[in-house]
């Protein structure tokens, strides 16, 4: 829950506890509360600790990438003159979601695609942000997804994924995979990837 608002575009709205599991219960009107519903106990614990340092690198990670806190409204639209998409909607299977897709009851899994390259002000022109790949997992159960080829690139290195221990992984040891191996993504659980750009040939002085 936590990644999924802190990666969504907007202005995150957190209340002071969260970020180490402080609860108030389920009450909704706690400042009527003198007591422990309202109070904040500073003693966290080992697992408040782990909590507010998982919370602490989703912020680092929506600093460091400013696809994930654009200041203009998503279209998924097709911009002929950029030759891009600033967002596309995957299934399970890399392809681009259709009405079908978001009627089927059954679905419990999607991936967005945050396109870099979109038009990222007013000005028409090819943004130079990161490209990123999140994907959401609502079912209780692994699902196999597809990570989709784009453009431009070699590879997915992932960033999070918030069913394995949360460690700021070296960039150069960070798990990479291959444009359509299957990855498993447990239930309940959130990744997000980022796009390496294909390398660029050396030439040689003559």
């Amino acid at each position: 829950m936590l990644a999924t608002l802190l990666f969504s575009q907007g202005t995150p709205m957190i209340l002071g506890g969260d970020e180490f599991g402080r609860t108030q219960q389920g009450n909704n009107n706690a400042y009527a509360q003198d007591n422990d519903i309202s109070w904040v106990n500073w003693q966290i614990g080992e697992a408040g600790q782990e909590l507010e340092q998982f919370v602490a690198r989703l912020t680092k990670l929506r600093r460091q990438y400013p696809v994930l806190r654009q200041s203009r409204f998503l279209t998924a639209q097709w911009n002929e003159e950029l030759g891009v998409k600033d967002c596309t909607w995957l299934t399970p299977a890399a392809a681009e979601m259709t009405p079908e897709n978001w009627t089927d009851g059954n679905a419990r899994c999607v991936g967005v695609l945050l396109d870099g390259r979109a038009q990222q002000s007013g000005i028409r022109k090819r943004g130079s942000n990161a490209t990123l790949l999140a994907i959401l997992n609502a079912h209780h159960d692994v699902v196999n997804f597809t990570l989709p080829e784009v453009v431009g690139g070699r590879d997915w290195e992932r960033l999070i994924d918030t069913n394995l221990p949360q460690e700021d992984e070296d960039p150069e040891d960070a798990a990479r995979f291959a444009f359509g191996k299957e990855y498993q993504v447990t239930g309940r659980s959130l990744l997000l990837f980022l796009l390496r750009p294909e390398r660029r040939p050396r030439y040689q002085k003559v």
